[in-house]
């Protein structure tokens, strides 16, 4: 317990360092963006393009096994801990954005960003740097927003990654 305890208060302490960045009115509205490109309609769209150029493939199939297993962990992980997100864990602090549930861990836009990286770095090796740099904006916004603390943030990346790996493993 003292060891959640001391993570917790470094979670926070890094939380607030983070947060006091944002003043600048610009890395908010850029993490609006960023964050709003892992909202989900995106996944959608790449998904069809895969089954418009390689129809039910073994590739896709990775893809929706992982999206199946990612949301599944996602789910029952944040609704089992129940960690508070940042503003009702903290007083006097207000997010940017309201989020879409109640907790905070692990983060679901970090989560999916990190799982389609991985996928999508799979089939295309030369898009690795851009798609990862892309997945970490994701889950960098969610800090700059409010919504998330940084382990959220973390574990959500570690999640994505993981059930990726293990459905690109089930090809």
């Amino acid at each position: 317990m003292k060891l959640l305890n001391s993570i917790h208060k470094y979670d926070v302490s890094l939380f607030i360092w983070l947060i006091n960045t944002r003043m600048h009115g610009s890395l908010t509205q850029v993490s609006r963006i960023w964050s709003k490109t892992a909202d989900g309609p995106l996944y959608a769209v790449i998904i069809a393009i895969v089954y418009g150029y390689q129809g039910y493939s073994a590739y896709l199939q990775a893809i929706l096994l992982a999206f199946l297993i990612e949301r599944f962990i996602y789910f029952v992980v944040k609704n089992s801990l129940k960690r508070n997100r940042p503003e009702a864990a903290l007083k006097n602090f207000y997010s940017i954005i309201t989020p879409s549930d109640q907790f905070s861990f692990p983060s679901g836009h970090t989560s999916a960003a990190f799982m389609m990286a991985t996928l999508l770095s799979f089939h295309f090796p030369s898009l690795l740097i851009p798609l990862y740099c892309w997945a970490t904006l994701v889950g960098c916004s969610r800090v700059v927003l409010g919504v998330h603390f940084p382990t959220d943030i973390l574990v959500g990346s570690i999640l994505g990654i993981g059930t990726a790996l293990f459905s690109l493993g089930q090809l």
